[in-house]
């Protein structure tokens, strides 16, 4: 970061390889839509690229500097309902040559899960977006959220009861 706040293109470049799939993962499982996704990406890249200069490295780790951007931007880039995070980002349990059935109980599934999810308030989206399949932890995540733990984790609670109750029978 410190080379690219002096301009170095560099080290821009070699940031945008290393971060750009994550940034645009996180932008999908919190928008949805993946032109919005894409827009937030570019949105979060040229802000990095213009605020570097505003990163301090014994504050936070990068990532959750860069992830909290991401969330500013995706909250910002609401316009109206926002439909919830796409699932489709997580990789599929390896099987053993899963036959038709399978595959299509899987994406029946997955559809119900993420119907679920769009009911849920952005605040609980946001907080099973960051918490789940990532590795970061509720302490970053709520830092990322600009909550305590305490609210991050009871947003998640209050998320997954919801969603325990709206999928009851996938048990």
């Amino acid at each position: 970061m410190a080379r690219v706040a002096t301009g170095d293109a560099d080290a821009f470049r070699q940031l945008v390889d290393r971060h750009a799939d994550r940034v645009l993962a996180l932008a999908r499982r919190v928008l949805v839509q993946q032109a919005d996704a894409e827009d937030v990406t570019q949105e979060v890249f040229t802000r990095l690229w213009t605020r570097a200069d505003t990163y301090r490295p014994g504050r936070a780790r990068f990532t959750t500097w860069l992830y909290r951007i991401v969330m500013n931007a995706s909250l910002n880039s609401r316009r109206g309902p926002a439909p919830p995070a796409s699932l489709d980002d997580e990789p599929e349990p390896a099987t053993e040559a899963p036959g038709p059935d399978h595959a299509a109980a899987n994406r029946q599934t997955r559809d119900r899960v993420e119907s679920a999810v769009r009911t849920l308030p952005l605040s609980q989206r946001a907080a099973i977006a960051l918490t789940t399949g990532r590795e970061l932890s509720n302490r970053e995540a709520a830092a990322i959220m600009q909550v305590s733990v305490k609210a991050l984790e009871a947003l998640l609670v209050r998320a997954r009861r919801s969603l325990r109750t709206q999928l009851g029978d996938l048990r």
